[in-house]
């Protein structure tokens, strides 16, 4: 890597490099131009995750006015209203705020030796502007793809439903969580940590992802995962204690989806059970377990889960045959 004499880089020329377009606007007048309100224009920025600018800030780029005149389109095409795009941009919000952290950390953390100077600090700005066109197309192919995926399990978790999504729906609901995570957290320096986190992580990804099921969220410790059916729930749980030293609970039964996540009684059994667990087995309640063929299932006494009373857990092993 260089070692050429070059300053840290400054928030400014890592904004100008990486948007490629120079901040003019004020917020009235990138609002103006877009033809929207200023109102309208703040509740996109707040739902994108943007902070608040000074109303003489010149921080928006020709680019935001871009956004905002397909923001007015929308709206004037009427397929969307206000709200629905405003939920949309939190989502689209949230969920790059995350993928663009984890990218730059992901690059400093390939790149960087481990007493960076400032050469050092430039050199990753340059990988990344190099990059860039790679990467915004790549992001564009996998999100259509991930859409198309996501309309796909909508379809297959609303047949046999009188609404084609539904409120509720019924599927497998899995958290896996790593066995004496504090202690080993204690052990570790912050390196090390983090390569134990995303190494899990990636890990139990790749699990789910085989049997096309969906990773919810990571908790750092901790996966939650969906699957449209028992079966492939079994076959995700089997492989992951296979791999990694868990404890691992589901259930099966009617979940909200909200907002990417999911929510309900069968969410909170399946997190009880995985307390229950001793670690490097399975539990999984009485619903899941009726509807499994093929896999050795060991009725256990019964034990109080807090807020759902007395639940009856069954172990899932792999059959032997």
């Amino acid at each position: 890597m260089s070692s050429d004499p070059r300053g840290r880089p400054t928030a400014e020329e890592i904004e100008r490099r990486l948007l490629g377009l120079p901040p003019r606007y004020t917020r009235a007048q990138v609002a103006a131009l877009a033809g929207v309100s200023q109102e309208l224009a703040a509740r996109i920025w707040r739902a994108l995750g943007f902070a608040q600018r000074a109303d003489d800030d010149a921080a928006f780029t020709d680019a935001d006015v871009d956004a905002l005149r397909r923001v007015r389109s929308m709206l004037g095409s009427g397929l969307l209203d206000e709200e629905t795009v405003v939920r949309m941009a939190r989502a689209l919000g949230q969920t790059t705020a995350r993928l663009a952290q984890w990218q730059a950390e992901i690059m400093t953390g390939s790149m960087l030796p481990k007493d960076p100077d400032e050469g050092d600090l430039a050199d990753v700005l340059d990988t990344a502007q190099e990059l860039l066109p790679d990467f915004e197309h790549v992001l564009i192919h996998v999100w259509r793809a991930q859409l198309a995926a996501a309309g796909t399990r909508l379809l297959a978790l609303a047949d046999g439903h009188d609404e084609l999504v539904p409120t509720r729906v019924s599927m497998a609901v899995g958290f896996a969580d790593l066995v004496s995570f504090t202690r080993r957290a204690r052990e570790l320096d912050e390196r090390e940590l983090a390569e134990l986190v995303e190494g899990f992580e990636s890990r139990a990804s790749d699990v789910v992802a085989t049997h096309g099921a969906r990773l919810v969220k990571t908790l750092g410790d901790e996966v939650l995962f969906t699957a449209p059916t028992p079966a492939q729930a079994a076959a995700i749980a089997l492989d992951l204690v296979d791999a990694e030293e868990l404890r691992i609970g589901m259930a099966y039964g009617p979940v909200l989806p909200v907002m990417g996540d999911v929510f309900g009684t069968t969410v909170n059994l399946a997190a009880r059970l995985t307390a229950i667990a001793r670690p490097g087995t399975v539990l999984v309640d009485p619903e899941l377990a009726g509807a499994l063929d093929g896999h050795e299932l060991h009725k256990i006494r019964r034990r109080p889960a807090r807020g759902l009373g007395v639940v009856q857990p069954y172990v899932l092993r792999r059959s032997s045959s």
